[in-house]
């Protein structure tokens, strides 16, 4: 059966502490889509355009340790706004499956429940740069902070990852984070998918996709991998 363009369109977004692995999961899940033949779109916040990789470049710079909070609120919203009108919004309404590394839950998770920002505000904020666009589904990785700085450092030191401005907070900041998305999670349990990130990697991925096949053909959730 051929699926209607409005039966994929999906919006999917990946979150996690540093070190979760998100971002391998969410190249993971791209190509077993476009194996699949879904029409699906990778993206990443902050950046996923030019406007809004300059602006990552400035927010995630080790020489900008004087950034106050505030200013990372505005400037990560900058970039969501680019990203969700140049990017997003065009690619689902399209059709298409989008994927994005990190989205409006991060600055709930590390500007509210890290630095401590007022989240009724945060909110307000963020609906205005998104226009209220909301993720279908969200995969959190879950991991030990004190594990997924490791992780992320050990990344970093082989060449395959950036250590940035975020990452060297110090390691109180980081739980307040990890606490804060769980309680996103209790709060809405309906649209995350909580996924142990210290286990293998194609385990994770295994339950992942099951999850977004789920959303996309409910009445195919039970049959696994797609045909090749």
């Amino acid at each position: 059966m051929v699926l209607e363009l409005r039966e994929l369109c999906l919006f999917v977004t990946f979150e996690g502490p540093d070190g979760s692995g998100k971002t391998t999961q969410a190249q993971l899940l791209y190509e077993y889509l476009q194996e699949c033949g879904y029409p699906v779109f990778l993206t990443r916040e902050p950046g996923g355009t030019g406007i809004g990789d300059q602006i990552r470049e400035v927010l995630h710079s080790l020489e900008n340790t004087e950034m106050l909070p505030q200013a990372e609120i505005l400037l990560y919203s900058a970039s969501r706004a680019q990203l969700v009108g140049q990017i997003i919004r065009p690619h689902l309404a399209m059709g298409e499956i989008v994927l994005c590394d990190r989205y409006a839950d991060s600055t709930l998770a590390y500007q509210g429940y890290g630095h401590g920002l007022d989240l009724q505000v945060l909110r307000v904020i963020t609906s205005f740069a998104t226009g209220g666009l909301k993720p279908d589904l969200t995969i959190y990785l879950d991991i030990e902070v004190e594990e997924g700085l490791k992780r992320k450092l050990s990344a970093y030191q082989a060449g395959e990852a950036e250590w940035n401005r975020m990452d060297q907070q110090e390691i109180v900041f980081h739980r307040r984070v990890r606490q804060g998305y769980l309680q996103m999670v209790a709060a809405e349990p309906e649209r995350w998918v909580v996924i142990e990130a210290a286990q293998p990697i194609d385990v994770a991925q295994r339950v992942i996709r099951a999850e977004v096949e789920a959303k996309l053909r409910p009445e195919r959730a039970q049959e696994g991998e797609c045909e090749r």
